[in-house]
């Protein structure tokens, strides 16, 4: 194998690794959890489309995370007790217990600090979405027009669902997708199966140069 074919095939392990590296990405937005005992669990529904019980806790978390899997839940151990303990249960009205994650500075827009975590109980209709409690205590609240959370209690100004590098959280390439809450897709890139290709193929080549001269001195 020549000095030249060696460093191709470096050159595409290089390319495998930088396929893994741009794969490693995240969605910075607002994760929606329940609140179940003493764990949270990532809601499988939308906020617009839940309807809490009575005493119910839910949160959001505002973050980097990659999917659902990865997504940071709410910090806090705070109770539907605690955080509804000023707020007297009322006849034709339910009461959900809501905590409300900024996140951190890492995971802030640029030009942008997240406000201190808080609680709030919401008293609302019987009949009324999470996305009704939340406005009773948290507003503005924006949506961008596929009905995708962007911002509770104002935060952050601007931006909603932008997929970010995880080694730089304030470099945006792409919009997340609406349609989901992450992204579930944990496949391996088409960059690195075409760096595993190109590998491939350098090593068929550097065995038939090694072939081509011996038989040119036999």
């Amino acid at each position: 194998m020549t000095r030249r074919v060696v460093l191709l095939v470096l050159a595409a392990f290089a390319l495998i690794g930088t396929a893994g590296q741009a794969q490693a990405a995240g969605y910075r937005y607002w994760s929606f959890w329940d609140r179940d005992g003493g764990t949270w669990v990532y809601a499988t529904q939308g906020p617009s489309l839940a309807r809490p019980s009575d005493g119910d806790v839910q949160g959001f978390r505002f973050a980097v995370s990659a999917d659902s899997q990865d997504a940071a839940r709410p910090r806090g151990t705070a109770d539907f007790a605690s955080i509804c303990a000023k707020t007297p249960a009322k006849e034709g009205t339910k009461r959900v217990a809501l905590v409300l994650d900024f996140g951190t500075a890492s995971d802030a827009p640029s030009g942008e600090t997240p406000p201190a975590a808080r609680t709030a109980c919401a008293q609302v209709s019987p009949d009324a979405t999470t996305a009704d409690a939340l406005a009773a205590v948290a507003d503005p609240l924006r949506y961008d027009n596929s009905a995708l959370l962007c911002a509770i209690a104002g935060y952050p100004k601007s931006g909603c669902g932008e997929q970010v590098a995880e080694q730089d959280p304030t470099a945006t390439t792409t919009q997340r997708p609406a349609a989901g809450d992450a992204n579930d897709d944990d496949g391996p890139s088409v960059g690195l199966y075409a760096g595993i290709a190109v590998v491939a193929a350098l090593a068929g080549a550097a065995t038939w140069q090694a072939r081509r001269r011996r038989n040119a001195t036999d």
